[in-house]
Order: C-alpha cells, then structure tokens, then sequence
C-alpha cells in the first residue's frame, strides 16, 4: 500500500454558553448550582476547547517582497478526528476520535494500520516523540515525521528540505478533511462523545464510499 499518512483535523461542535465558575465546575467533575434536568442535557460536557493554529502572512510596507509571517491562534470548540490512510489509494483505514484537547501524537498507536505492508509513516511534527519513535521500531516501520524549527534559530537548509520532501507526501490527508469540511459539512449538532463518534464514523465511511467512486473511475478504460 505505499506506507501511510496519519494526522488529525478538529471538528467544530456547538459552543457552551458558560461562566467561569460553570466552566471550573465542570472540569471538576461535578454539575453547577441551580442546574435543571434539561440545561445539564443541553450542554456538552465531554468536547473540549484546543487553540487551531495557523500562519498568516504579514503584508509588507512599501511594496517590499513578502517575508514575515505572524503565527495566529483561534480558540475552537469540539472533537478530533484522528486517522490514518493508506499512500497508495488515500482510503481511510483506522481513525479514532476524541475530544479537542487531545494531543495528535498521542493517538499514533490507535490509527497506525497494521496490515499496510508499507514500511513508511509520514506525519507533520507533531508526531516525532521519543515515544513514538519507539514504537515505530518496535513494529519495523520507518518515520516520515516532520522536524519543528529550532527555537531561536533559523531553519537548516537540510531540514527543511527535509520537511518539504515529506510535505509532500503528508499533505495528501488535507484532502480527507477538506472534502469531509468543505463538500460534505462535517459538524458536530449532538451532545457527547458517543454521539460525535459516530458521526464522524459515518462521515469517514461516506469518504471512503467517494473514493472508491473515483478510484474506480479512474480504471476505466476511455
């Protein structure tokens, strides 16, 4: 199957409208006073709120070439959707999903596909850990793992060569969630975790369905 790319995407769920004593009150397990019966169904206890970052390019002064980029954050409500897909047809082959605040690279064990006969792993640097690393070995698979930039320093030519070799082959999982994003407007309207998951299995069945559309279109003959 040509290895496998895994990565993670948020998945946007209704915002509670909270205080901060609500908020701390829920962290702590317990339900805040003067709740009814219905407020407490009403509200999602279980998704979590994680920073999306990005980049955004600076726009330059005087018509100068454009060189700085200013890294912004944007506070988001909701689940992850971790999977893994296979390099060679981009079929979703395991996936698992959790709340927001969950780390990318600590999912790597639940969406690495043991029947992919791949040696290669390929994933942005979020992934590249002591662990992980062990556990790749341990299974005889190669990382593909992207490398942070130094902090304080500029970025070694030969890293981000590196980098943009590997970017190359990662950036086919932003087709997944694009398509599950943009074309089939995956949100979460339900409460809970139960309820996202499947959800979110349901939007990953109906993507494989579409690619296996395609893929076989693709072999036939003209």
């Amino acid at each position: 199957m040509g290895g496998q790319i895994v990565d993670a995407t948020v998945v946007e769920a209704r915002r509670p409208r909270l205080t901060k004593d609500e908020k701390q009150t829920l962290r702590d397990g317990g339900t805040p006073e003067g709740w009814s019966k219905a407020r407490t169904r009403q509200i999602d206890r279980e998704g979590r709120w994680t920073l999306n970052r990005g980049r955004k390019a600076r726009l330059p002064e005087g018509g100068a070439p454009r060189q700085a980029v200013a890294e912004i954050a944007v506070p988001v409500f909701g689940y992850k959707n971790h999977l893994g897909i296979d390099r060679a047809h981009g079929f979703i082959r395991r996936f698992a999903v959790t709340d927001a605040a969950r780390h990318d690279g600590g999912q790597l064990g639940a969406v690495l596909d043991p029947v992919n006969t791949g040696s290669g792993v390929w994933a942005d640097t979020a992934y590249r850990s002591k662990a992980n690393l062990e556990l790749l070995d341990w299974r005889g698979l190669r990382p593909e793992f992207q490398r942070a930039k130094p902090r304080g320093r500029p970025m070694p030519a030969h890293i981000a060569c590196g980098n943009a070799t590997s970017a190359r082959v990662r950036g086919l999982v932003e087709h997944v969630f694009a398509t599950e994003k943009r074309r089939m407007g995956l949100v979460i309207r339900c409460i809970g975790l139960a309820r996202a998951t499947a959800r979110i299995t349901l939007a990953n069945l109906a993507y494989n369905m579409r690619r296996l559309v395609w893929v076989e279109g693709q072999a036939v003959p003209a």
